[in-house]
This record gives structure tokens, C-alpha cells and sequence, in this order.
């Protein structure tokens, strides 16, 4: 009744005002037509002075208490509104919402903070866990790959904007390093973005190689990397520090780096001592602990055929040189540095390093590992649900001892959404991006997230006339559930076709994997 009595009230109140302004006229009659004029003329008699008459059911004039209760009312109904206004300026300037981390950030986008973390829970079966023939009458000699359920990755990290044009990132993995003081540290950057186009950083970040690589292993299709990502650029420690640049258009990329020794010791899983860490397991260069390597890194990918969002072909080419580091003593015996290629098996709990090259630089001196380069290949094709991928790696070892010998492999797999969602990418980086399923999982609504089958080929050959490293080849089967955006379940099935490994009991083993990962991210 409130609203009702404040529009009777102004009402009144303009009752009142148009009373008070009214005034009288003179009115003339035509005398032959009848027709009434307010003006005088010809055949026209004055009828006589006339004023308007307010209507007697209108609402009789607003007392002054009326007025009074009239303009309070008012006066809350403003501050209300304002209080409104304010709150809804508020929740514009300051957002918080959920996609690649929890973020709060500032209406004109010069401030930005974001927290974000990944949990991945792997488990690993070994369905077929058979020995070499030549090994299996000696159980002191057979390797055998252990079932198990591990933690792979449990990170948390922060980045964000300042002052609009720059950008960081600091991200710890509780996983790496098996403690290592500075180990966990993967990303540790400062950004300067010179537009939308181009940027600059400093600080500890990946090694711009390899499509698989540039993917993060949040948005991979299969549960590892293919063996000869992990083996020539992730088991090294592909996070290192350095200066990097990076150009981007709607349709290529391009990156490069220049980078030296990661963050404290080396990860857990890796064999490399390229880097200046001594004996120790420090990062200090005193008394011929080391000096420190350095390497050059490239990529360029684009896409020459696009028609749209989810149908366009993707290539790309990366090229790498790392010069690596070597200590001696003064008698001329081998300290430390050096380097090793690992791979394990596309396992993921069990990670025993069936192939290795061991240090390519000896203990006496007669091989030398004095550098290396990497070059590869990689290609993509989405065309809506179908996908297809494939790349080829190859390392080039030079050095005392050393001869066009070359380390290389490949893999390919195809990849269907049942479900009908796409692949989606991330031009900025010539890389896959987050999947949101078309319809996330609801029970009771029906919506059943995504659902996708792969298949794939793995191989490698760590083998020349110098290095023993092995050979092997895989087959994969994988089935991918995303009930949303930042929560997956990965089951891969790894049938092991070829093994030639120098490690004992591996050679020609008869294995087959099953694995299991549940994955969440923000």
C-alpha cells in the first residue's frame, strides 16, 4: 500500500500545483452558427467570464505532513538505489570465476591473480610381465615391471597481470626432486607482453619443442607423453632457465629460447647431468663442481588449412642445440656432466629406464659428449570429432668418439569424440587446449560429459654404431572420460611389439600394461 499511497500523494500534489496556476477566460457565442469562440468578433456576443472547475472526486491537496512523509520515502528510495549501484559497480570491477585457476582480477584488466593446481592418481597393471627365454632360469638376472598406484603430479601455483603489460607465473610440483631443495619448480617466470602478438620472459620455463611437449600433460590423450618426447626433452627436465620470446597470430606461432641449467638438482626419473650440478646434488660451482651448459631452442607451427574452429590441419617444425657440460680433475680423469637418454615403456608408476644409453661421456675419456641437436616434425589434423597426430624426433650426438650418430623415433594415433565435442586448440601456443564436453555429467538430467577412444604407435631406437641404448615399439589403446572441463578419467592399454634393451632380463620381454589415471585440475 506504500507504492499506492505515494502515487495518490504526487498526484495530489500536481492536483494542487495545476490548481493554483488556473485562470479565467472570456467566452463569445456566434450568433447564427452557435459556435462558441474565445475571441470577439463579427455576429459574436459575450457569454460571459468563465474559470476551470476541479473535478470533486480528485484527491483533496497533500497536507505538509503528507509532503514531509512523501520526500523521506523518496529520500531511503535514493540512498537504496545508490547502495545498489554501488554493489553492481563492485561485482563488475572484481570477478571471480573458475577456468584456468580461481582468478580475481580488476574491471580495466590491469591486475590479475589466479590460483591454480592439478592432481593426477596413476595406476598400473602389468596384465603380461614375461622375462626374456634367455633370462628365465635365473631369477637373479630377470627385471620385471612392478604394479602399483602412484601420485605423478601434484602442483599448485599462482600467476597473474601487473600493470596490464606484464605477467608471472610460479608453479611447484610436490612430486619432482624427491625433495631436492628447488627441484619441484617447474614455471618461475616474469613476462613482458609487448602486445597481443609478442612477449618476452625471464625465468625458468618449458623448452619451446615438440607439439606434444608445448601440450600440457593436463590436456594429453594419452595417459604419458610418446617415448621420444619424454626421452629427448622431458626426462632431461624440460623446464630450464632462461630468456624466451614468443610471436603469435590467429594461425602460427613461432618461439624461441635461449636456456640453461633447471632449478635446483634434477628431477626424479632423470639421468641427465647436463646441467652444473655437482656430486653434491647443489647447484654451486665451486672447486670444479661444474660449469654451467647451454642450449639454443626454436618452433614454428601454423595451420595452412583452416575452415573453421574444428576442422584445420596443423604442422610445425622445432630445431635445438645444447652444448653440454664436462668436468675433469686435474689427472685428467672424468668428475662429473656428461649426458643420458632414458625411456621407459609409455608406463607411467613403474618407471624403471628400460632403455639408456648410460653417460655418453666415459669415465677415461675415450667418448666425449660435446654437444647435440634435436630436430623435429609434428602434424595434426581435426576434422570435428576425428583427430590425427604424429611427430618425429631426431638427436644428433657429437663429440670424441662420436660419428653420425643419430638417435631418433616417431609415433602417430587417431583420436574420435563419441560424444561429438572437438579437439580444441590454442593458437597462441600451436597446442592443445581444455575440453568442455558438450553436455557435463548429470545423473538425474542425462547429461553424460564426453567420451573418447584413441588409438596409437609408438617407437624409438636409441641405438648407433657407438650407443647401445635400445630399440622399442608399443601399440596403445586408450578411452578418455571428461564428466566436465577439469575432472577426467584415462584408462590406456600399452602392448609392448619390440624390445631390444641392454638392460638384463628386458631384452625381447613379453609386456603388456594396463593403466588407470584420475585426473583434477583448476
Amino acid at each position: 500500500m506504500k507504492i499506492s499511497k505515494l502515487t495518490l500523494a504526487v498526484a495530489a500534489l500536481i492536483g494542487t500545483s495545476a490548481a493554483s496556476s488556473a485562470f479565467a477566460i472570456n467566452l463569445y457565442v456566434d450568433v447564427k452558427t452557435k459556435q462558441i469562440y474565445a475571441e470577439p468578433g463579427p455576429h459574436r456576443q459575450l457569454m460571459g467570464e468563465f474559470e476551470q472547475v476541479q473535478d470533486k472526486s480528485a484527491a483533496s491537496p497533500a497536507t505538509s505532513s503528507d509532503i514531509s512523509a512523501i520526500k523521506q520515502d523518496l529520500e531511503l528510495k535514493s540512498n537504496e538505489i545508490a547502495a545498489l549501484k554501488e554493489h553492481s559497480k563492485e561485482a563488475e570491477e572484481n570477478k571471480i570465476h573458475l577456468e584456468d585457476g580461481l582468478e580475481l582480477k580488476t574491471k580495466d584488466g590491469n591486475f590479475k591473480i589466479a590460483l591454480n593446481g592439478r592432481m593426477q592418481v596413476d595406476s598400473q597393471v602389468n596384465v603380461v610381465n614375461e622375462v626374456s627365454p634367455a633370462f628365465s632360469g635365473n631369477p637373479a638376472l630377470t627385471n620385471k615391471l612392478d604394479d602399483g598406484v602412484g601420485l605423478r603430479r601434484a602442483r599448485l601455483g599462482v600467476e597473474g597481470t601487473m600493470f596490464k603489460d606484464f605477467d608471472y607465473k610460479f608453479e611447484y610440483d610436490f612430486t619432482r626432486g624427491n625433495g631436492t631443495t628447488g627441484a619441484g619448480v617447474t614455471d618461475a617466470y616474469l613476462r613482458w607482453n609487448y602486445d597481443k602478438a609478442f612477449s618476452i620472459k625471464v625465468g625458468s620455463f618449458k623448452e619451446p619443442f615438440s607439439l606434444e611437449e608445448a601440450t600440457s600433460n593436463r590436456f594429453l590423450t594419452f595417459i604419458e607423453r610418446n617415448m621420444i618426447v619424454n626421452t629427448f626433452i622431458d626426462n632431461p627436465n624440460t623446464y630450464k632457465i632462461g630468456v624466451g620470446a614468443n610471436y603469435s597470430q590467429e594461425r602460427y606461432q613461432i618461439a624461441t629460447s635461449f636456456q640453461t641449467e633447471p632449478v635446483g638438482a634434477n628431477p626424479s626419473g632423470s639421468t641427465s647431468s647436463a646441467s652444473s650440478i655437482n656430486t653434491n646434488g647443489g647447484s654451486n660451482r665451486n672447486n670444479g663442481s661444474g660449469d654451467t651448459g647451454w642450449e639454443a631452442n626454436a618452433r614454428v607451427s601454423g595451420m595452412p588449412w583452416m575452415e573453421s574452429k574444428t576442422k584445420f590441419l596443423h604442422i610445425g617444425a622445432s630445431g635445438s642445440y645444447v652444448d653440454v657440460n664436462n668436468n675433469f680433475r686435474q689427472n685428467g680423469t672424468f668428475n662429473n656432466g656428461g649426458f643420458s637418454f632414458v625411456s621407459v615403456l609409455d608406463n607411467n608408476v613403474d618407471r624403471s629406464n628400460v632403455l639408456n644409453t648410460g653417460n655418453l661421456t666415459n669415465a677415461n675419456g675415450s667418448k666425449i659428449v660435446e654437444d647435440f641437436t634435436r630436430f623435429g616434425a609434428e602434424s595434426a589434423l581435426v576434422y570435428g570429432p576425428w583427430s590425427a597426430q604424429a611427430e618425429y624426433i631426431q638427436t644428433n650426438i657429437s663429440g670424441k668418439g662420436y660419428h653420425n650418430d643419430t638417435l631418433e623415433g616417431y609415433y602417430g594415433y587417431v583420436s574420435y569424440f563419441l560424444t561429438g565435442e572437438s579437439r580444441n586448440y590454442k593458437s597462441k601456443t600451436g597446442a592443445w587446449d581444455r575440453l568442455k564436453p558438450s553436455r557435463n555429467f548429470d545423473f538425474h538430467s542425462g547429461g553424460w560429459g564426453a567420451w573418447e577412444l584413441a588409438a596409437g604407435w609408438d617407437y624409438i631406437d636409441l641405438n648407433t654404431d657407438n650407443i647401445k641404448g635400445g630399440r622399442a615399439s608399443t601399440a596403445k589403446l586408450g578411452l578418455n572420460w571428461y564428466p566436465n572441463s577439469h575432472f577426467r578419467l584415462m584408462g590406456n592399454i600399452i602392448h609392448v611389439l619390440d624390445l631390444n634393451s641392454t638392460t638384463r632380463g628386458f631384452n625381447k620381454a613379453d609386456l603388456d600394461m594396463f593403466e588407470m589415471r584420475a585426473q583434477v585440475d583448476f
